[in-house]
Order: C-alpha cells, then structure tokens, then sequence
C-alpha cells in the first residue's frame, strides 16, 4: 500500500502540528457510526426543537464500525509514519465524542487548551509531560460534514512548538494541564497572536492528525447540522525517546526536539 502522508505532509506537520488525511474512512462508515451516536443521544435527528443542549457529550463506544474506522487502512499508516512502527496500539472503539448543536448559547467549553494524557493519584485534572505519557497523537475524527459555521475545531497552527518550553523543565512528571494553560495564557502563549489560527472543516470520513501538544479550541455552532466529531487519543506504546542513539525520531519527537532548540 502506498503511504498515507507524502514528505511534504510530514513536514507540514513538523512545522504546525497538524495534518488532514481525506477519506481516512468510507463516508458509509461515517454515516453508519454517525446513526449509532444519534441513538446514543436519544434525541431525533428530524427534530431540531428536541436539540435544546449546545453539545452532548459522549465518553466513547466499543461498536464495530468505531473500531473499522480507527484502525482503517490509511490511518494505520499514517500512524506509522507520523509516530513510527511499532511505536503505537490499535483502538478497539472511539471516544470522546462532543456532539454540537446549533444554539445561540456559549457552549462553556471553547477556551484554548492543549490535551492531558494521563491522571496522577489524588489529581482531579490530566496532566501532560515531555515524553507525551498516554498520548501519541490527537485525533479528530470527522463522522460529519463540517463547514466553517457547524463548530469545526479551532487549532493554533504551530502552537505544539509553544508547549515544549513549558513542558521541559519539569522532566518526566509533567504538569497539571489547567495550571499549565493558565500559565502560557500569562505568557502571552495560549491565544497567541503570532500562531494563525486554522479550522478543523471537512468531510465526513475525513480525519485531523494532531501534534499531542497542539493547542486547540471548540466553539459555537452557527449552522444548521449538527455537527458529528470524536476527540481521541492514539495510544503510545511507550513515552517519547528524544535521545536515540540511532537518530530515527518520529515526526512528534522531531517537533518536541525543535522545541526544544527554540
């Protein structure tokens, strides 16, 4: 099979933390899993007045069709070329899914942030460290069409970069994300203005591959459709090595070690 990603790609994603694969999965896939999480909601999708929330909040399934498309053929390898071989674990299903609805209310939840990957004893917030624990890739996964007003995900293009320095010093522990968002936010760092912003838009089937350390935002929905998108993490099989003796880093290790160089 031919690579998912050409060299250009790859380098795109070094450069602002991001990178679309078009038709990650079938479109049929996409609307198949899209009927599950209507179900899952309980509301109807020929209803708009039953759609009284600005989003919903799914924690993830299981059901075959997620695991079809997590692990499609051009997302594997795609995986492989942007976290390495053998560097990564397969999803058995697919989670979080925000769900967002057309509604003129603040959704609470559109603030600039970068994702946590794991919870230490006794914190009430994910934490985030260096070596990128629980966290190879953010993922979003597109099971609608989105279009500029259907809420697409906000992404600060090269924010990865900005993350690193914040990261370094406290070595393998890590940091509590929120106190480390309020921190680049004093700094001048979380919304910068130097790092223009992209939108997350496309197609259903359509996946967003993401540094773990890119800042991102939700916001309002301003369409008409409902908007269908998961927010998962691919699963490492290890932490990041950014000393190898061999030199072979991964496109992610590639952009923490520039990060690291300023």
């Amino acid at each position: 099979m031919r690579p998912t990603l050409t060299d250009e790609e790859i380098e795109a994603f070094v450069d602002l933390g991001f990178v679309r694969v078009p038709e990650a999965f079938p479109r049929a896939l996409a609307d198949e899993c899209r009927s599950i999480l209507w179900r899952m909601t309980g509301l109807d999708p020929d209803d708009p007045s039953s759609w009284t929330q600005p989003v919903i909040r799914i924690d993830g399934s299981g059901e075959p069709p997620f695991g079809l498309a997590a692990n499609a053929p051009r997302l594997r390898s795609a995986y492989d070329q942007l976290v390495g071989a053998g560097r990564w674990r397969p999803r058995s299903g697919i989670g979080t899914f925000p769900i967002r609805f057309p509604h003129p209310d603040d959704p609470g939840d559109a603030g600039w942030h970068m994702d946590g990957g794991y919870l230490p004893d006794g914190e009430t917030w994910f934490w985030l460290n260096i070596l990128s624990r629980d966290r190879a890739l953010l993922m979003l996964f597109l099971f609608s069409d989105v279009g500029p007003d259907d809420a697409p995900t906000r992404v600060k293009a090269g924010s990865h970069l900005d993350v690193v320095p914040f990261l370094a010093p406290a070595g393998e522990r890590g940091r509590n994300m929120l106190k480390l968002c309020q921190e680049m936010d004093a700094a001048g760092k979380l919304d910068s203005p130097d790092r223009p912003q992209a939108l997350a838009t496309g197609q259903a089937g359509d996946v967003y591959l993401c540094h773990p350390f890119l800042i991102h935002a939700a916001q309002r929905h301003r369409g008409s459709v409902p908007r269908f998108l998961a927010q998962p993490p691919l699963d490492p099989a290890g932490l990041l090595d950014l000393d190898r003796a061999d030199g072979a880093y991964s496109p992610v290790e590639r952009a923490v070690r520039r990060g690291l160089a300023g």
